[in-house]
């Protein structure tokens, strides 16, 4: 049996600060759950009591979210640092310090559920990380044309279109049509950076190079290969899949 998390969460507004506390507590994977109202208590509890995880807000009188995370990256065995912000605004200077993760408030039950599970994978041992990966499907699309059989690879896939019973994956080369439907796409492709940004359309991660604000279109998506339609239901889970994916690349850096 895994062992629990130990979290601690740095909030100064009682009420989130405890409803955050509150969700972490109920996880599974969450053991015991401490809280701070600021920075300050945020230290000197860190320095008689030993977490592993922190769900450290940003904007705090006194010493600010970043400083904390400053101060544990001193630490011998610093804790994860999972920032919760209501701002976008500091998601590379988060990523670019070592944050496990970047929430952004109102803190939605699943996002929090995957933070959590990040910390996990960054606490337990390697090989047993290895273990837990998924099994990698689909990752050439065979597509049959005539007499032909054409192979896309799906890292050169970068969205997909709803086309009926077809989907229409598009890359930098031109769009091929797949008997399969963008539901399964979106369950199996989920490990590989997909995410649904309209109904009828999936949009690769590492692909997106910007989103703007067309006044026929509303939010797109911009990739090198055409424009995703972006609607008000997903455009947050996909803005913080994009913060992820630079918190992502700002570690390999």
């Amino acid at each position: 049996m895994k062992s629990q998390l130990r979290a601690l969460v740095v909030e100064d507004e009682a009420s989130t600060r405890h409803e955050l506390a509150a969700m972490l507590g109920a996880l599974p994977e969450i053991g015991a759950v401490g809280e701070a109202d600021g920075g300050e208590a945020a230290v000197r509890l860190l320095g008689t009591e030993t977490y592993d995880a922190v769900f450290l807000d940003i904007s705090m009188p006194g010493l600010d979210g970043m400083e904390v995370a400053r101060v544990l990256s001193m630490l011998s065995a610093p804790p994860a640092i999972v920032f919760v912000t209501a701002s976008e605004h500091h998601a590379v200077e988060a990523f670019g310090i070592g944050a496990a993760d970047y929430l952004l408030k109102p803190v939605r039950p699943e996002r929090l559920a995957e933070a959590v599970g990040r910390v996990g994978v960054l606490r337990r041992p390697a090989q047993d990380a290895a273990r837990d990966e998924p099994a990698d499907e689909l990752s050439v699309v065979q597509i049959e044309t005539g007499r032909h059989t054409v192979f896309v690879h799906r890292d050169d896939i970068q969205f997909a279109e709803a086309h009926g019973d077809y989907v229409r994956l598009h890359t930098a080369e031109g769009s091929h049509l797949i008997r399969l439907s963008l539901t399964y796409l979106e369950e199996v492709w989920a490990v590989a950076g997909f995410v649904r940004a309209h109904r009828g359309y999936l949009v690769a991660v590492r692909w997106v190079r910007d989103l703007r604000v067309s006044s026929s279109s509303g939010l797109l998506a911009c990739t090198p290969a055409g424009d995703v339609p972006v609607s008000r239901r997903h455009s947050r889970a996909l803005k913080e899949r994009l913060l992820a994916a630079v918190r992502d690349e700002t570690s390999r850096r």
